[in-house]
């Protein structure tokens, strides 16, 4: 069978491609400030929370992280750090890609053009980019189309601006959450699953599972 050839591969970038290390960024705030299992469990609210965040109305991502860390903090009776807050969003331009993506996604971008849809501001996310090893064909942020995903608002703008239907792409993420239930819901039916361990499998979204970017080519007969 011939492997399905998209017009463009879409990626989600924070945690699929960067290796979005907020659980770091957290320990970096707080790790002499809070025994260890609370700290774990408050990396774990602070991820909760900024889901909860990002669901309404589109606000700076700085403000989503100072949300969600208060709210997290007031959940667990530890005092919040504004200027911690701060400084972890001020990380997130400075992380770099799993040490799997350089190669894959060289070798897909030869084939096909790479796109990425992105939770991110529009002042962050190049120095991210440029960091992947690979050229990208467009680079859509929350910032840029007013909504953060898992909202379908970011697919459907990206969509039109590539000027291509759900059909005519391949989603690539290790997130369900975020990205491949919404994709699911707009027809996009070429979906890539990168397990790196966030969430458990769930066969009914429909998608090829690979380990790592590695595997990426593969997937498209590379």
């Amino acid at each position: 069978m011939t492997a399905f050839r998209p017009k463009f591969v879409t990626f989600d970038c924070y945690g699929t491609l960067t290796d979005f290390d907020m659980a770091g960024a957290t320990r970096r705030v707080y790790a002499d400030r809070l025994e260890a299992a609370k700290l774990e469990t408050l990396i774990r609210d602070f991820a909760a929370y900024r889901l909860d965040e990002i669901l309404g109305a589109w606000k700076p991502y700085a403000e989503v992280i100072h949300n969600a860390l208060e709210r997290a903090c007031m959940r667990n009776g530890v005092e919040f750090l504004a200027d911690g807050a701060r400084q972890i969003y001020e990380e997130v331009p400075t992380w770099g890609p799993h040490a799997d993506v350089p190669e894959g996604l060289a070798k897909v971008a030869k084939e096909i053009p790479l796109v990425v849809l992105s939770n991110a501001m529009n002042d962050q996310i190049m120095s991210n980019v440029e960091k992947l090893g690979a050229p990208f064909h467009a680079v859509f942020t929350a910032e840029e189309t007013g909504t953060y995903k898992p909202q379908m608002n970011g697919f459907e703008y990206m969509l039109e601006k590539l000027g291509c239907g759900p059909e005519d792409i391949t989603h690539v993420s290790s997130s369900f959450r975020y990205d491949l239930m919404t994709a699911h819901d707009l027809g996009i039916k070429s979906k890539v699953w990168v397990n790196r361990g966030h969430e458990p499998a769930n066969p009914y979204y429909g998608y090829t599972e690979i380990a790592d970017i590695r595997g990426l080519p593969g997937v498209f007969g590379l």
